[in-house]
């Protein structure tokens, strides 16, 4: 089996999900200050992934 690159938009989408499997685990548990910094990584991530969805191109 090869492996499989995924994109950068790809990666930012699995990022963004792991980041919120992340936050919810750390709310069950009652950690509030990684709650609040995880949902702010969770934001960064998701404006990231809307910007490259929006520019196809590459340039940076």
């Amino acid at each position: 089996m090869g492996v499989e690159t995924l994109s950068r938009g790809e990666q930012l989408k699995e990022l963004a999900s792991d980041l919120l499997r992340a936050v919810e685990t750390a709310r069950r548990v009652g950690l509030p200050t990684t709650v609040y910094l995880l949902s702010m990584a969770l934001v960064e991530v998701r404006e990231a992934a809307a910007a490259d969805d929006g520019d196809d191109d590459d340039a940076a």
